[in-house]
């Protein structure tokens, strides 16, 4: 049941990729998975078009974005229709990033798995071979919240493979972001004598998961992307003390030098590189990320980098309608 069904239909195909930069993952996570990947209405491998990676945010993988949506839009829904208003024909790839962290930043690390490289050097070699499409100068890459980080990420690590970013609502000014929720987490794992792994066997074990066990998981798994400790359960660890509510220097330093924030005063001029940066972020965001946006986007203005930053009137939470936004933008500048 789509929302419009006048509309000219793209496809969406379903391919089992088998990774091999994911063999021994740290978690054991899965290495073969399904990556879907539309194509406009109408599409032929001669057309050449650019490609587009979409990033989900936390909780997501792509199969999240091509799902149906009960009374909207999904992620392929969209596209048609922005292609019959105009935007410029390309092509989305939508890969599963989805880890036993229950999500995914998008970098390479010792606690979760190599998924930059499975993303630049897997993914997207194997939609451009098979849909004839991408290639230099042809790439953007773009997602919300965590999926938005992945896309600062790669934007700052990886400009000599991406040409474009959109980064909406994504991760960063980690003090602000984290700190206020980290007090809330240490609290939740009193009862547990303080420990991640029976806190998080006891939520894993419940009937129902609640809202505020999700976002204590999506906290704690941090510790696994930016300060990961193999010794530890699924790779966790706390950056301060629980019982004082204490940052601990060392491993705090070891979040710090994660956030888009901080990483731009080493790799911001690769930023320079790209062919568009958009950034877009609700004003009141309830994680208090338009701050960090804010922070981001003084630090292009002082470096002199071109970009497009709008604050809207929204918080975090239902606002893939900024996709009408920053996709044609996308496509555009990479036809």
């Amino acid at each position: 049941m789509r929302k419009n069904h006048t509309l000219p239909r793209g496809v969406l195909h379903r391919i089992v990729h088998k990774s091999v930069v994911l063999e021994g993952n740290p978690l054991g996570d899965p290495t073969e998975r399904e990556l879907h990947v539309w194509t406009p209405p109408g599409w032929s491998a001669t057309e050449r078009l650019p490609l587009l990676v979409d990033l989900t945010g936390y909780w997501g993988s792509g199969m999240n974005h091509t799902n149906w949506k009960p009374g909207g839009e999904n992620v392929p829904e969209r596209l048609d229709r922005l292609v019959a208003e105009g935007m410029a024909r390309a092509i989305v790839a939508f890969p599963d990033c989805f880890t036993k962290l229950y999500g995914n930043q998008y970098l390479n690390s010792a606690g979760s798995g190599r998924y930059a490289d499975y993303v630049c050097d897997e993914i997207v070699p194997t939609v451009e071979a098979q849909f004839s499409c991408g290639g230099a100068g042809k790439r953007g890459v773009f997602g919300k919240s965590s999926g938005g980080y992945g896309a600062a990420w790669h934007g700052m690590n990886r400009s000599d493979f991406w040409s474009a970013i959109a980064i909406n609502s994504g991760d960063m000014g980690f003090d602000a972001l984290f700190i206020p929720t980290l007090y809330d987490d240490v609290d939740a794992l009193r009862p547990f004598d303080y420990s991640i792994e029976k806190w998080v066997k006891h939520v894993e074990a419940k009937p129902k998961m609640k809202d505020k066990d999700r976002m204590i998981l999506m906290d704690l798994a941090m510790g696994a992307f930016y300060d990961p400790d193999p010794t530890q359960f699924r790779n966790m660890r706390l950056p301060l003390d629980p019982r004082t509510g204490e940052l601990i220097p060392e491993r705090w330093n070891n979040w710090m030098k994660h956030d888009p924030v901080v990483m731009f005063d080493s790799l911001g001029e690769n930023l320079r590189k790209l062919k568009l940066i958009y950034m877009d972020c609700g004003w009141s965001d309830q994680f208090r990320i338009h701050f960090g946006m804010r922070r981001f986007a003084k630090k292009l203005d002082a470096a002199g980098i071109a970009y497009t930053y709008e604050e809207f009137d929204d918080d975090h939470t239902e606002v893939d309608y900024r996709m009408d936004i920053f996709l044609p933008k996308l496509a555009q500048v990479l036809s």
